[in-house]
């Protein structure tokens, strides 16, 4: 199983979108500080994931939510949660 993860960093309201094979540990490398590009923003709140069988679909998805129209597609779908989260 892979999953497409989105991360809400609770220092800066950054939001983080990745892939993996493996959801828990990677959320936990994020707020251990072992990703180089996420470890200052840290601690981060797990907002949303989608699972997927095959390696591909789970980055195509990615990079489809690193587009400006997948940004945009978060703003108007995660908006409860992401108002939420920074409760």
């Amino acid at each position: 199983m892979f999953y497409v993860y989105i991360l809400l960093s609770k220092r800066d309201d950054y939001l983080y979108i990745g892939y993996t094979n493996n959801l828990i540990r990677r959320f936990k490398m994020h707020n251990e500080g072992k990703v180089l590009s996420t470890r200052l923003r840290r601690p981060f709140k797990l907002i949303y994931y989608e699972a997927y069988l095959a390696k591909n679909d789970a980055i195509l998805r990615e990079k489809f939510f690193k587009t400006g129209w997948g940004r945009n597609y978060i703003q108007r779908n995660l908006k409860e949660t992401l108002i939420e989260a920074k409760i």
